[in-house]
């Protein structure tokens, strides 16, 4: 009788865990999602470089793919007058203003997208 208990609570708790396999597989997981379909980039309106003549390159924490530099990017191109280029490989966003650049809001816009500013 025991016996049989453990044996349908053990492929009870396969079952649950194959069910929950598939639907994470279906879904994605994490910040990333292993299928989760690749974000859109917004596109800046002024895209001439020399109206930009402020440069500042930042390290950001926390990326781990693609989608990560590209929610990073929106978050800071989304700041007025300001275009920036995030390069996950290097975890680094060269961010060009208009104006002299105001490192605290910098750092608020990548902070509410998630990530954090290195140094």
């Amino acid at each position: 009788m025991a016996t049989g208990i453990i044996i349908i609570l053990l492929a009870g708790l396969v079952g649950w865990a194959a069910y929950r396999a598939v639907q994470k597989s279906k879904k994605g997981g994490g910040c990333c999602g292993t299928h989760e379909a690749s974000l859109k980039r917004i596109p800046v309106d002024d895209r001439n470089k020399s109206h930009y003549p402020y440069k500042q390159i930042l390290n950001i924490g926390g990326m781990t793919c693609e989608n990560c530099a590209i929610r990073v990017e929106n978050a800071l191109n989304a700041l007025p007058g300001t275009w920036a280029k995030v390069d996950i490989s290097s975890k680094q966003a060269t961010v060009l203003t208009k104006s002299e650049p105001d490192i605290k809001q910098i750092r608020q816009a990548v902070s509410a997208a998630g990530y954090v500013v290195i140094g």
